[in-house]
């Protein structure tokens, strides 16, 4: 999965940017109520594992 189709799924489950680090973006998610770093990547896929590390993260 792209960078800019995880941003999208995210933003589609309610989650949102709280700030902006050096590398990361540091989102929030209403269902679950935590707060979690998301690696910008440009234009490159995500790594399978941080992918479902987000995933959970943002209860998606």
């Amino acid at each position: 999965m792209k960078y800019s189709e995880l941003v999208a799924a995210l933003k589609a489950a309610g989650c949102y940017i709280k700030r902006n680090g050096a590398n990361h973006d540091i989102w929030y998610s209403p269902a679950t109520k935590q707060v979690f770093p998301v690696p910008r990547h440009g234009s490159h896929e995500v790594p399978k594992g941080t992918e479902i590390s987000i995933r959970k993260k943002a209860g998606i």
